[in-house]
């Protein structure tokens, strides 16, 4: 089946299988491309090659944490990869983690437990 080019592409770099999987099967209903990764370094593999239409990032995952993702897509030198909105998608609720994010380059902060997979949807909208 060729690829729709007209497709948006959501990178989902999370490493808890269940939320992944959701997430992943409730995009791909609503027709987009999904990409996953479970590690930061996956992430940065696959942001490099497929350059995504937007990032859905977790900040706790193995190898290469979501800060350092953050920081490597937003010190890029190519505009189609450190230009890609990004989501951060996240359990950790601390104002100082928040505002790192943000600082960062982060385009939005969302708190895992605070948001329907709806919602984060909705907001993944705003900026596609």
């Amino acid at each position: 089946m060729p690829i729709n080019k007209n497709k948006k592409t959501v990178l989902i770099v999370e490493d808890e299988p269940f939320l992944r999987d959701l997430c992943s099967k409730k995009l791909t209903v609503l027709e987009y491309r999904v990409e996953t990764a479970i590690d930061g370094k996956e992430a940065m593999e696959k942001i490099n090659s497929i350059k995504p239409s937007i990032i859905l990032l977790d900040l706790v995952l193995p190898i290469i944490s979501g800060f350092e993702v953050l920081e490597k897509v937003r010190t890029q030198t190519d505009e189609s990869i450190s230009g890609i909105p990004i989501i951060i998608l996240s359990n950790l609720d601390g104002q100082e983690d928040i505002d790192r994010a943000i600082d960062l380059g982060a385009n939005d902060y969302l708190i895992k437990s605070n948001f329907t997979l709806d919602e984060i949807i909705g907001k993944m909208k705003e900026y596609l």
